[in-house]
């Protein structure tokens, strides 16, 4: 098994093998999968930029992807400064389906997505993991969702967000043929999971009396309820939690913010006590103007150059470029996306003086 070694950065050569790491810190590290398939790069790569910018503890990237945007992620991941690549590790992945038609999984809602649901099968190694999908931006330490595991109970398996926070107006309560979670359904593009509990444990499900795998449950379940679904892999979650709700860990809104939480009035109580600490934007909003609030967040982490000061080259911009935004709804609630990144940098910059003025009192 070859793998190549550059500053603390692991890179696979051969896509889809694990790496068995003999180093201590890939036992420590906090593992982060996510899956990009066709014009996805950018997002994946800024989406990551933002766990290395603000993490402490090692990481652990586990990254799916089409064959022809594995050289892209090498190329862009090692042109990353020293001082971030020592920071984590990764490994690159071909997108596969262990049970089932393929080319169905595929085109699943978005090229790719149903990846998600085979990670516990693919990940044979990694007991816990954190998944997210490409649009997601980290506005403090995945350190802080990573504790979330340790509040998990013994049936508790994952833990995902409401999809909305006013049943009324939700859309699973208002357009959903299929059963889901609770009274709003979960939203997916943040999941942390225990893989470790989801293999060992047997579904309660709709289509036999007894128990079920996960890798089992998969493919039937998609059989059933294909013609009724509208959001792929995230509905046959929801249907997979309506018939075990023990398993599923709810986190509040701010660990999945999303532009449903202000673009019709703020609604994500978590977010306006604490601040956004994960952005999700959805509906394509980092590309478009319809949410300018989200679109600036994420060209200011695109753009700030890794070893640059956090205050003057990305918190100062950011501020700046909100001052467009309160033409809309969310533009008018700036401090509910200041909150934890200003918190987030403070910490950064506690720890940097701690680091420095240690390594001086050892002369």
């Amino acid at each position: 098994m070859k793998s190549h070694l550059r500053e603390g950065l692991v890179v696979k050569l051969k896509a889809g093998e694990q790496k068995h790491s003999k180093e201590p810190s890939s036992l420590q590290c906090m593992h982060l999968a996510v899956v990009a398939c066709g014009d996805r790069l950018e997002e994946t790569l800024i989406m990551l930029k933002s766990a290395v910018l603000f993490s402490n503890r090692r990481l652990c990237f586990h990254i799916f992807s089409e064959d022809s945007l594995k050289p892209e992620f090498e190329k862009k991941l090692r042109e990353w400064p020293s001082s971030y690549t020592k920071k984590f590790e990764y490994n690159i992945y071909p997108i596969t389906f262990s049970v089932g038609n393929a080319q169905e999984w595929k085109k699943l809602f978005k090229p790719c997505a149903a990846q998600r649901l085979f990670l516990p099968v693919i990940l044979k190694d990694v007991d816990s993991l954190l998944y997210v999908d490409t649009d997601v931006l980290f506005l403090r330490p995945i350190d802080d969702i990573w504790h979330i595991l340790k509040e998990f109970n013994s049936t508790q398996l994952a833990a995902m967000a409401p999809e909305h926070e006013i049943p009324k107006i939700g859309w699973y309560s208002r357009f959903a043929r299929h059963p889901y979670y609770g009274t709003t359904g979960v939203n997916s593009g943040v999941m942390l999971m225990n893989l470790t509990r989801i293999r060992n444990t047997q579904f309660k499900n709709s289509m036999i009396p007894s128990g079920l795998t996960w890798e089992e449950m998969l493919y039937p379940l998609y059989q059933k309820y294909k013609n009724y679904i509208t959001w792929g892999d995230q509905d046959l979650l929801n249907i997979i939690f309506y018939f075990n709700p023990e398993c599923l860990y709810v986190f509040p809104c701010q660990w999945n913010y999303r532009p449903d939480h202000c673009m019709y009035g703020s609604n994500c109580k978590g977010a306006e006590e604490e601040g956004v600490s994960i952005l999700h934007g959805n509906r394509g909003v980092y590309h478009d103007d319809k949410q300018p609030t989200f679109k600036a967040l994420y060209e200011v982490i695109r753009d700030f150059p890794f070893e640059d000061n956090l205050f003057q080259s990305l918190y100062y911009p950011l501020q700046s470029k909100f001052l467009d935004t309160v033409h809309t709804l969310c533009g008018r609630i700036p401090q509910v996306f200041l909150k934890q990144i200003e918190k987030t940098m403070k910490k950064v910059y506690e720890n940097r003086v701690i680091v420095y003025l240690g390594a001086n009192h050892r002369y």
